[in-house]
C-alpha cells in the first residue's frame, strides 16, 4: 500500500496565520476485485471503476499511517505514536470569538528522548497504512487523544484575552501517526538515518514501552441501501448517502449505516444547488431560549414582538458541510437567527445536491458557540455562558436551495451567500 502525496496549499487573509491545506492521496485496493483505488484523505465512499461496486470507508476507531522509511535488515525499527488533529478551533471570549484552523501532531506517550512531534512530516512525506505485515515494534499509544488536544488548546489559549468563556474543536479530522526509530547507544531517526538526541539516558529501557499490534481498522461497507437494496448515492467526501429509489438517507454509526431524518426547501427554477444544513431541537437551561420570540430577546434584534412568536419552536441550524472557520460561524449564526419556518417536503431534492461532509457530532459541539455568536449584550454573555447548557434531543438534515452567482452561491430568503472558491477550498478541511 502507498500514500500519494498530492500538495495543495492555501493561504488564508486571516490575521497574524497562514492556512496550510494538504491533500493526501492514498492507494488501496477494491475489497470486490482487487484492483487499485485512488482515495483521498477526506474520501468516504469508492466506486470502483472496474466492477462498478460501491463501498463506503469505514474504521474501528482511527486511521493509522506510517511514515516510510528505507529498509535496513540491520536495524530493529521501533515505531512510535504521534496523534495527528487537523479541524477548526473556536474560542469565545469577553471580546467576541476566535477562531483558526490547525494542522497538528504530538506525542502519544509522553517520552523526552523521542521528538514532541512529527512535524510538517505528515503533510510532507508520503505516508501508508499501519497493517499487521508490517515488520517492525510498535509502540502502545499511552495518552488518549482528549488529553492531547486539551494541552494544545491551553497551550494556544495562553495568548488569547482572558477569560476564555468557552471552547470547542469542530469539523475534526483525527488519525495516528507511526514514526521509525532504531536504537545504538543512540536514539536513531530511521527515515534520515541520523540521531535524534545525545546519548541516551542510564535509565532508558525500550522494554519499559508497552507493545501494540496493529489490526485490519478499515472495513470497506456495502453501500446497498439497508431498507430495498438500492445503490446508496453520493459524492466521495459525503458523511450521508441518499437511496433515491425508497427516498430514504443513511449514515455510519459503529459498523453499520442508520437511517436519518431528512427534508428540503422547496425551490425555485433558478436555484442551482441544495446545500445540506443540520435543524437540532435542544433544551437548553440557564437561559431562557424556547421560541422566537425568546430569541428576539435573547439576541437583542431590532424587532417588535408579534403575536404567535412564542408559540414559534426555537431551532438551532449549523452548516452540514466543512467550510473555513469564519465562514462556518457565519453560517450556522445567520440561519440560527433567520429561523426557516417554511414547509418542508419529506423527499430528496431533483436538483443537485452538495454533500454533507460535517458529521451531527460536529454540529452539536457548535451550538454553543453559535449562542455566543449573537448573544447580546457581550455583558450578559459573560456572566451566563458558563451556566449554560445545552442538550440536544432531534436531528433533521434540511436541504436548503441556493441560486447561483459568477462567484458565490446565495440563498435570498435568508440572506445567505457562499463563495464558490471558499467551499471548493473546503473540501480538504
Amino acid at each position: 500500500m502507498k500514500i500519494l502525496l498530492i500538495p495543495s496549499t492555501v493561504t488564508s487573509a486571516a490575521k497574524n496565520f497562514k492556512e496550510v491545506i494538504i491533500n493526501l492521496l492514498i492507494e488501496h485496493q477494491c475489497p470486490q476485485c482487487g484492483a487499485p483505488a485512488i482515495l483521498e484523505e477526506t474520501d468516504r465512499l469508492f466506486a470502483c471503476q472496474f466492477c462498478r461496486v460501491n463501498s463506503y470507508l469505514m474504521t474501528d476507531d482511527v486511521f493509522h499511517y506510517l511514515l516510510p522509511h528505507s529498509p535496513n535488515e540491520n536495524k530493529d525499527i521501533v515505531y512510535f505514536p504521534y496523534w495527528r488533529f487537523k479541524g477548526m478551533l473556536f474560542f469565545c471570549g469577553p471580546s467576541g470569538i476566535l477562531n483558526r484552523f490547525v494542522d497538528v501532531s504530538h506525542q502519544a506517550i509522553e517520552a523526552p528522548s523521542f521528538p514532541s512531534s512529527v512535524g510538517v512530516r505528515s503533510q510532507a512525506m508520503k505516508l501508508r497504512f499501519a497493517t499487521a505485515d508490517t515488520v517492525g515494534r510498535f509502540l502502545k499509544p499511552q495518552q488518549c487523544f482528549d488529553k492531547f488536544l486539551n494541552t494544545f488548546q491551553e497551550r494556544f489559549g495562553k495568548s488569547l484575552p482572558k477569560p476564555i468563556l468557552h471552547q470547542s474543536s469542530i469539523g475534526e479530522t483525527l488519525s495516528l501517526i507511526y514514526s521509525p526509530f532504531y536504537l545504538t547507544d543512540r536514539l536513531y531517526d530511521a527515515i534520515l538515518c541520523k540521531p535524534v538526541s545525545t546519548k541516551l539516558p542510564d535509565d532508558f529501557n525500550i522494554d519499559n514501552f508497552s507493545e501494540d499490534h496493529p489490526h485490519r481498522h478499515i472495513q470497506f461497507v456495502s453501500t446497498l441501501c439497508p431498507n430495498c437494496g438500492w445503490n446508496l448515492e453520493g459524492e466521495r467526501d459525503a458523511w450521508v448517502l441518499g437511496c433515491k429509489n425508497c427516498n430514504s438517507t443513511w449514515y455510519p454509526v459503529g459498523k453499520k449505516l442508520k437511517q436519518l431524518k431528512f427534508a428540503y426547501f422547496p425551490g425555485k427554477k433558478d436555484e442551482a444547488i441544495y446545500l445540506p444544513f443540520w435543524r437540532i431541537k435542544a433544551d437548553i437551561t440557564g437561559i431562557n431560549l424556547e421560541s422566537y420570540a425568546d430569541l428576539i430577546a435573547v439576541a437583542n434584534l431590532p424587532k417588535v414582538a408579534q403575536s404567535g412568536w412564542k408559540d414559534i419552536p426555537f431551532r438551532f441550524w449549523s452548516p452540514a458541510f466543512k467550510v473555513r472557520p469564519k465562514v462556518f460561524l457565519h453560517l450556522a449564526s445567520q440561519t440560527t437567527l433567520s429561523q426557516p419556518g417554511e414547509k418542508l417536503i419529506s423527499e430528496l431534492p431533483a436538483a443537485r445536491i452538495y454533500p454533507t461532509t460535517l458529521p451531527i457530532k460536529e454540529a452539536v459541539e457548535s451550538l454553543k458557540i453559535t449562542l455566543a455568536d449573537f448573544m447580546k449584550p457581550r455583558r450578559t454573555l459573560v456572566e451566563r455562558l458558563r451556566d449554560i447548557r445545552i442538550d440536544p434531543k432531534s436531528v433533521t438534515l434540511v436541504f436548503m436551495p441556493f441560486k447561483e452567482g459568477h462567484h458565490e452561491f446565495i440563498q435570498p430568503d435568508f440572506h445567505l451567500t457562499v463563495n464558490k472558491n471558499v467551499l471548493a477550498l473546503s473540501k480538504n478541511l
